[in-house]
């Protein structure tokens, strides 16, 4: 499985990744990773699952190659399998030109391929992202998404978070959206995006503001719909309120000047349920 984790800032995303990666303790429930919970099994879950932080989380002043020969010291393997495991992260992320250069004289891309190497070396059954692709040229993003893909397809799940809507799409089976320590929506991808549809529609006028019928401006209050910029948008829970929201518009002779209507966006979806204003948290 590839899981897209999305939310805006302070929404509790980083919190969340902490206690499934054990590192902070929940205040109740418990948390469960295959089938175990971390009381009595907290050493074998942490050779099984790897963290990679949206800060970089290795040593600048050594080389590619010698921050994985640290790092995977962490972990009790055969000592013939740390050099496996190292050859193995450097292929995958592709950093085998550039194994022996100090890392403090690495492009943001390489620096981001590395962090991810380090995260490759127990070989983990989950791998939990945290913006990987920050910051970074979209040649190296692009690789950095298929080596991702590629992970998925060898068996590993992978939980991802990002606030790059577009690769969530095109990652992810399932998403869930948080907000305020609470997931707001979950499910495939799909399903989401074809639970209610998105429409807008396009009033054709030369002024500003358009005076609506007061039947339009009520029915818009009944199914949550707004009326900005001479346009109505909103989501609507089925076909049938559509064909009423059109038989109300012809009633009144609205010149109309588009309409679309049908599967939401991903971007569309997430403001509606956690909406447009910014956060600086």
């Amino acid at each position: 499985m590839l899981f897209g984790l999305l939310g805006p800032n302070g929404a509790g995303k980083t919190t969340l990744i902490s206690l499934i990666a054990g590192i902070q303790t929940p205040q109740s429930g418990e948390i469960t990773i295959d089938g175990k919970s971390y009381s009595g099994n907290k050493k074998q879950i942490f050779q099984n699952i790897a963290v990679v932080p949206q800060e970089y989380a290795f040593y600048g002043q050594m080389t590619a190659h010698e921050n994985l020969t640290f790092f995977s010291h962490m972990y009790p393997q055969k000592k013939n399998d740390y050099s496996v495991q190292i050859n193995s992260a450097i292929k995958l992320t592709g950093l085998e030109e550039y194994k022996h250069r100090l890392v403090k004289h690495f492009s943001g891309g390489l620096k981001r391929r590395l962090n991810l190497a380090i995260g490759l070396l127990n070989n983990p059954e989950l791998l939990i992202l945290d913006e990987p692709t920050t910051g970074i040229d979209p040649q190296s993003r692009h690789f950095i998404l298929q080596a991702i893909k590629d992970l998925n397809e060898q068996g590993t799940t992978v939980l991802y978070t990002s606030h790059y809507m577009d690769e969530i799409e095109q990652l992810c089976d399932d998403i869930a959206i948080m907000d305020h320590g609470k997931i707001l929506v979950s499910g495939t991808l799909d399903q989401l995006l074809h639970s209610n549809s998105m429409i807008y529609i396009n009033i054709e006028n030369q002024d500003c503001h358009y005076n609506l019928h007061v039947d339009v401006k009520n029915f818009l209050l009944r199914h949550n719909l707004t009326f900005e910029d001479n346009c109505i948008s909103g989501l609507l829970d089925s076909k049938a309120i559509f064909y009423e929201l059109m038989n109300t518009l012809n009633k009144h002779d609205l010149p109309l000047d588009s309409i679309r209507y049908g599967r939401q966006s991903l971007e569309s979806l997430f403001f509606q349920l956690t909406s447009t204003h910014l956060r600086d948290v």
